[in-house]
């Protein structure tokens, strides 16, 4: 039995792919190329623009495969196959699985059965009122670098944010479970491993959370023994904990990166979005992370855009953007989500003029990115290697991995099989994006 996983979206996506395989594999399946797979399980999102269609243009091209061998079909799963759900089956009758978020947990189980039966379809697209612990391989090696789920959902309900009807109400994990996977995944390889879930702040504030803090899950975790970086995403500001933000200058392993959306610096704007927070509050927390970490890198969300934006919140955004100096940022033009209380809001920003103001907001952040790497010139950093890098030459073998605060790093090196091993490398030139330098010393 040959199955293809094809992701689309968040990390949350990504851990969810990698979960499968390992279980897939586990339970006797074999990954395979797509132009080979029996199965094909798309994971799909519905953040950006257009979801469903570019959903279905690629099971219009994944119909080719079944139009070859009647046998082949494919699962679909994720926040467009929670929104659109067996509706799926009208249009792609080759598609016999559906499954949400909440349902994921039963994907391999719910396989072995399709391909005990051909004429079956199943949907697995309720929402639980837990969250569904996963089995867990024990068996092999994984990568260097590992997520793990900590929660599921959010209960933040911004005005533009279709997550809590896609993905459901918050669900903590158990912290004993987040804890026993991480080290599970630490005894098999792992040696960074990222914390993930809609809002991580909020862990164990909702009702099924055991009484551990988010905070309190980052102190256990930091203390398994073999772990060399923990990392977490994403945080929203309103929820970030002092303890958590303290955690950055006492935990030696905790990355000092951190994601942090502020999606727009006008209050009005925060206020209109639901953020539940204020440009000053923003401020401040990013003033208390520098002075517990001042090498911090802070990274960011910016929606352009958002429905009733005058130029002067756009260019309070502008301002915002100059002041924390982000390393980097994701930003977007607001486009409208069914069923959410943004789609229904007046004084709409014309198309263009959220084109215009994204080009300016993304030329600042260039300027700004090229500055914050063209001052690590001369310094030594930590890397852990993610594998040979883009940037070959007859002369040299180079690699990629990232420093800690998650910037890319090239650097030549002779020695082979040096994936998912540390070295220590002397910046020597920065770009626009990424940072090449030289190898000291031993890789360990």
């Amino acid at each position: 039995m040959r199955f293809h996983i094809l992701t689309f979206g968040c990390q949350m996506n990504v851990a969810d792919a990698d979960w499968l395989t390992q279980a897939l594999v586990s339970r006797g399946w074999t990954a395979a190329e797509e132009s080979d797979a029996q199965v094909f399980v798309v994971t799909t999102c519905s953040v950006r623009e257009k979801p469903e269609q570019k959903v279905y243009s690629l099971l219009g091209r994944l119909k080719s495969h079944v139009d070859r061998d009647p046998n082949v079909f494919v699962a679909v799963g994720g926040c467009v196959a929670q929104q659109i759900g067996e509706e799926f089956w009208n249009r792609f009758p080759f598609v016999r699985l559906v499954f949400g978020t909440d349902g994921t947990a039963m994907v391999p189980q719910a396989l072995d059965r399709l391909m005990a039966d051909s004429g079956l379809r199943i949907s697995l697209l309720d929402f639980l009122d837990h969250y569904p612990e996963r089995e867990q391989p024990e068996g092999g090696t994984v990568g260097a670098q590992a997520f793990v789920n900590i929660m599921q959902g959010c209960d933040n309900f911004c005005t533009y944010c279709i997550v809590p009807f896609t993905r459901g109400r918050q669900k903590s994990r158990s912290s004993d479970a987040v804890v026993a996977e991480c080290e599970a995944l630490v005894r098999r390889g792992a040696r960074e491993l990222t914390l993930l879930g809609q809002n991580v702040n909020s862990y164990g504030q909702d009702k099924h959370g055991d009484g551990t803090s988010f905070a309190g899950l980052l102190g256990r975790i930091s203390a398994i023994p073999g772990l060399a970086r923990l990392k977490f995403t994403t945080s929203h500001p309103k929820d970030i904990a002092p303890e958590v933000v303290a955690a950055f200058g006492t935990l030696p392993n905790l990355c000092p990166q951190l994601h942090l959306p502020v999606q727009s610096g006008s209050d009005a704007v925060l206020k209109a979005m639901g953020r539940k927070y204020t440009r000053g509050h923003y401020l401040e927390i990013v003033q208390n992370l520098r002075r517990a970490c001042p090498h911090i890198a802070l990274t960011t969300d910016i929606i352009v855009g958002f429905p009733g934006e005058t130029l002067a919140d756009f260019e309070d955004t502008l301002e915002l953007t100059r002041l924390v100096r982000y390393e980097s940022s994701f930003s977007f033009k607001y486009s409208d989500r069914p069923g959410v209380r943004a789609e229904k809001m007046d004084f709409k920003v014309p198309e263009e003029e959220k084109s215009r103001r994204l080009a300016v907001l993304q030329e600042l952040q260039d300027r700004i990115t090229m500055e914050a790497l063209a001052g690590l010139v001369g310094e030594e950093v930590e890397v852990l290697v993610e594998g040979p890098s883009k940037m070959q030459d007859s002369e040299n073998l180079f690699w990629r991995g990232r420093d800690g605060g998650g910037r890319i790093v090239n650097f030549a090196s002779p020695v082979p099989r040096l994936s998912g091993r540390m070295v220590r490398v002397r910046i020597a030139a920065a770009k626009k994006h990424s940072l090449t330098g030289e190898i000291r010393g031993e890789a360990w």
